[in-house]
């Protein structure tokens, strides 16, 4: 009886912020609303030091684990909110030159949380949404690349929104790709058009990202989606990655909204003097 007590209140509890959220997400909605928002989930391993998570040679992914729910958090909000699309930064090229050991480890905790992201009870799941993971897949473990083909096979004619995950990936490498990718399309001699890139980007078709939220107050891109972000809007708030809440998100979305014009204006001019 208690367990069925304490399951009740839960959905209950779990109702009404369902319409807290769907008023505050009608109120925001009065401005534009991002169709696409960029995270670098910054700041996993020090808030494991600064909560003195297990972070020992056993365990070197913990503050990662509780990264992977203020994910699972952030995109319920974003979909709810009405935003298309969500791109994730989840593992940098530069993060193979880690101890072996961590790598083997975070490798690990990715194909544990894709295989959680195509259970029936998913954000995925609810939402009806297709997952990208862009990168030099390649340089992943054969389990988890695997595994991540699988999920994007199996969501590949999902009509909802779209999670793009950036794994064993940085910026130029994607450059680098699209620019081989465009040279064995061309005739020789014949010129490379931006257009032509653009294509070959890991990116094609996906709109280009309204914000950037970089979480733990740091102010640097570190190499990602640089080719896309030229009208982004940039932001770095204070918290790190698994501090990131709601609230936070909703200031971000109405920072957004006070530069919206002047973005707006400034892309016009740009492209009509190309």
């Amino acid at each position: 009886m208690e367990k069925n007590d304490k399951s009740m209140i839960t959905k209950a509890i779990g109702h009404v912020s369902f319409v807290m959220r769907k008023c505050l997400f009608s109120i925001l909605s009065i401005g534009p609303v991002p169709a696409h928002i960029a995270f670098i989930m910054d700041g996993n391993r020090r808030y494991a030091k600064r909560h003195a998570l297990h972070q020992d040679s056993t365990n070197p992914g913990s503050g990662h684990r509780v990264g992977f729910k203020c994910l699972i958090s952030t995109l319920q909000y974003c979909y709810e909110m009405g935003v298309k699309y969500v791109t994730v930064y989840a593992f940098s090229i530069d993060n193979f030159k880690r101890d072996p050991q961590e790598v083997q480890s975070l490798m690990d905790l990715m194909k544990e949380k894709i295989d959680e992201l195509l259970t029936e009870d998913s954000v995925l799941k609810k939402f009806d949404a297709r997952i990208n993971f862009w990168g030099d897949l390649q340089l992943l473990s054969e389990p988890v690349r695997l595994t991540a083909k699988k999920a994007m096979d199996m969501t590949v004619h999902n009509k909802g929104p779209v999670l793009s995950v950036c794994v064993a990936y940085t910026s130029t490498n994607e450059i680098t790709h699209a620019i081989e990718a465009s040279v064995r399309e061309k005739q020789e001699n014949a010129p490379i058009e931006v257009s032509d890139l653009d294509r070959n980007m890991n990116t094609a078709g996906c709109l280009e990202p309204d914000i950037i939220i970089r979480t733990s107050g740091e102010t640097r891109l570190s190499n990602f989606l640089l080719w896309q972000s030229d009208f982004a809007h940039l932001q770095n708030p204070n918290p790190l990655w698994p501090e990131f809440s709601l609230r936070h998100l909703v200031w971000a979305v109405l920072e957004y909204q006070n530069v919206h014009g002047y973005l707006k204006k400034r892309k016009g001019e740009i492209e009509k003097n190309k």
